[in-house]
């Protein structure tokens, strides 16, 4: 069978309901951040539609598309990131493997999935590396009922430490960090993220210990009270700011939501601590915002209020991820969350690496000369 065979089954085994899902692996560029998808059918409305899930190196992306739309979206994955293919239908299984030099071929095994026990409904329970079995301190934290069911308003929390334990499963899966970890955690609030990530690592067996700091005792109190109860030995939560807080031994630095120039101060904790690994989700952008100053072709994108307030968000950001590559990190930006759940969704995760000193300089020639385009004299990271 050719490939012009392949995409006939696929149009078939759409229109006639007979199609189970697909897999599209086999990267064409290596290094590229869409590492593979699948594809299965969802009722959304009562309309058939099908979930594309484009599993990137720190997180996934779900879009769902329309029948054509479909076929059309997986010719393009085909011809542009992906060799092979995978069609999984209630008749067959269809093999698609693309070469370098253009030729393919197409290899039919008759294996039959029961698709009767695939769920059609776009709200089926979902693997989640977080579930609801046995979690005691899920239920402390007011996150599920008694019967151990998530509450109603608390799904979107769900939901997030869910979506935050999978990118950190992802960044640890590609980190040279397999055993002792020691994590501090800066600003864990009432701690729903630090508990999760603690839940993870139990599932691991690491020898890991995790610290989270907390200003406010009353939280700090009731976190390790959570923490005993829950037989997390390694856990442990401290009263303290950024600043005062002990970092021997660290190797990664977590702060999530911190204020304005919080960020900075955390950043500049994991430098001193020579952390492996760096991750930060930035609150407000107040300290660079007031600085800007743009003299030059830049000030009418910065002259209407909700246009500067964006670009100053921005530039924040960028100038920090600047600033962790200048001191010998990799960084990534990229959405943490949906923006329907806060605004402030965007994670910035540096991770240590190898640098050459021309690397670094031209790193801090672009820092440098960001800072000099918007008129900005200091940054708070800098101190």
């Amino acid at each position: 069978m050719t490939i012009e065979n392949f995409f006939d089954l696929l149009h078939i085994s759409l229109s006639e309901n007979k199609f189970i899902k697909a897999t599209l692996g086999n990267q064409r560029i290596k290094n590229d951040v869409l590492k593979n998808v699948l594809v299965k059918p969802v009722l959304i409305k009562n309309e058939m539609q099908y979930s594309f899930v484009f599993r990137n190196k720190t997180n996934d992306i779900t879009k769902n598309y329309a029948t054509n739309e479909s076929i059309e979206q997986i010719k393009t994955l085909l011809q542009n990131n992906f060799f092979n293919a995978d069609i999984f239908t209630s008749e067959a299984n269809y093999h698609l493997i693309q070469n370098k030099n253009g030729t393919s071929k197409v290899v039919k095994k008759n294996v039959v999935i029961d698709n009767q026990k695939n769920s059609l409904e776009h709200n089926h329970q979902k693997t989640r590396l977080i579930g609801q079995h046995q979690k005691q301190y899920l239920i402390s934290l007011g996150i599920m009922n008694s019967n151990g069911d998530v509450k109603k308003e608390m799904q979107h929390k769900y939901k997030q430490i869910n979506r935050y334990v999978e990118i950190v499963a992802s960044i640890l899966n590609e980190s040279k960090l397999k055993n002792d970890l020691r994590i501090v955690d800066m600003g864990c609030g009432k701690g729903y993220l630090t508990f999760a990530l603690a839940d993870y690592e139990m599932q691991q067996h690491r020898n890991t210990k995790i610290t989270g700091v907390e200003m406010r005792s009353d939280l700090v109190k009731i976190c390790n009270q959570i923490a005993k109860e829950n037989k997390m030995e390694f856990l442990q939560f401290e009263e303290g700011t950024i600043q005062n807080t002990n970092i021997d031994g660290m190797n990664i630095l977590i702060a999530l939501h911190a204020c304005d120039t919080a960020t900075d101060d955390a950043i500049k904790k994991g430098l001193e601590a020579n952390a492996e690994i760096i991750i930060c989700a930035p609150c407000c952008h107040k300290q660079v915002r007031k600085s800007m100053k743009p003299n030059n072709s830049i000030h009418p994108i910065t002259k209407h209020g909700i246009l500067f307030e964006r670009q100053a968000e921005i530039l924040t950001d960028s100038l920090r991820s600047l600033w962790l590559e200048s001191k010998g990190y990799k960084t990534k930006v990229f959405d943490f969350v949906d923006v329907n759940d806060t605004p402030k969704n965007i994670m910035i995760v540096a991770t240590k690496t190898k640098r050459t000193n021309n690397e670094i300089e031209a790193y801090k020639k672009q820092y440098a000369a960001l800072k000099e385009m918007f008129g900005v004299n200091f940054c708070a990271i800098e101190q």
